[in-house]
C-alpha cells in the first residue's frame, strides 16, 4: 500500500511540474511577444512564438475539436492506465515515462480548451493580453496550441548534383515545440529505449483489468 501510494504520488507531482513550467512559458510567451517574434539565446537555440491548432509539432489529421476531444479521452485512459501500473508495483522510471506522457498531452489540452476564451489574438503587431472569460479570439475547444522552443543546429544547401533536391535549403531542426511536445517525445523516446518489455507486460496486465472490468 505504501508503495502504492508513493508511486501515485510520483506520478502525480512528475505532472504536475511539467504543467507548472509549461503553462509559466507559454503565458510568459503570449503576453509579452508578438506572433513571429524570435528571440536568440544562441546560434542553435531561439525563443520562436508560433502557435498551431495541432497536436505535437503543429501536425493537423483532423478537425480540431475532435483533436481536442479525442486528447481529453487519451488523457483518461493515460491516467487509468497509471493507477494500474501503482497498483500492480511497477518500476519508478516506467511510471515517470507515462507521466510524462500524460503531462504533455494535458499540457497542450489546456491550451486547446482555455486559450481561446481567455486571450486576444496573437499577431504580427500585437502581442495578446488576458480578456474577460468568453472574449478571447476563439471558441471553448477550439485555442491554438503555444509553442516557442526553436533549435536551428545546423543548416546547409543541398549540392546541384543531387536529385530532386539538389540546390534546396535544408535546415535541422526545423520544428518549433513546447515543453508539452518535449514531455511526449522524451517519454515515448526513454520507453521505447529501456522499457520495451515492460510496456509488453503492462499491455497485458491493463487487458487483464479491463476485462474484470468489463465483467463487474
Amino acid at each position: 500500500m505504501k508503495s502504492t501510494f508513493s508511486k501515485g504520488w510520483l506520478s502525480i507531482l512528475v505532472v504536475l511540474g511539467v504543467l507548472m513550467i509549461d503553462q509559466i512559458v507559454k503565458i510568459e510567451v503570449k503576453t509579452n511577444m508578438s506572433y513571429g517574434e524570435s528571440i536568440r539565446i544562441t546560434d542553435w537555440f531561439y525563443i520562436h512564438f508560433v502557435e498551431n491548432n495541432g497536436m505535437a509539432f503543429g501536425m493537423q489529421i483532423m478537425p480540431k475539436v475532435i483533436q481536442t476531444v479525442l486528447r481529453i479521452l487519451f488523457s483518461g485512459i493515460i491516467i487509468w492506465y497509471i493507477s494500474i501500473l501503482a497498483k500492480a508495483n511497477y518500476k519508478r522510471g516506467y511510471i515517470v515515462c507515462v507521466s510524462l506522457i500524460l503531462a504533455g498531452a494535458i499540457g497542450n489540452i489546456i491550451d486547446s480548451i482555455f486559450y481561446g476564451v481567455i486571450f486576444s489574438k496573437s499577431t504580427f503587431t500585437e502581442i495578446a493580453t488576458f480578456v474577460p472569460l468568453g472574449h478571447g479570439y476563439a471558441d471553448w475547444l477550439y485555442g491554438k496550441v503555444v509553442d516557442m522552443l526553436h533549435f536551428p543546429l545546423f543548416e546547409f544547401n543541398w549540392p546541384d548534383w543531387i536529385p530532386f533536391i539538389g540546390g534546396n535549403h535544408f535546415l535541422f531542426f526545423s520544428p518549433v515545440f513546447n515543453i508539452a511536445d518535449a514531455a511526449i517525445s522524451c517519454g515515448i523516446f526513454i520507453l521505447l529505449l529501456f522499457y520495451s518489455k515492460s510496456f509488453s507486460n503492462s499491455y497485458h496486465l491493463a487487458k487483464t483489468e479491463f476485462k474484470r472490468l468489463l465483467k463487474k
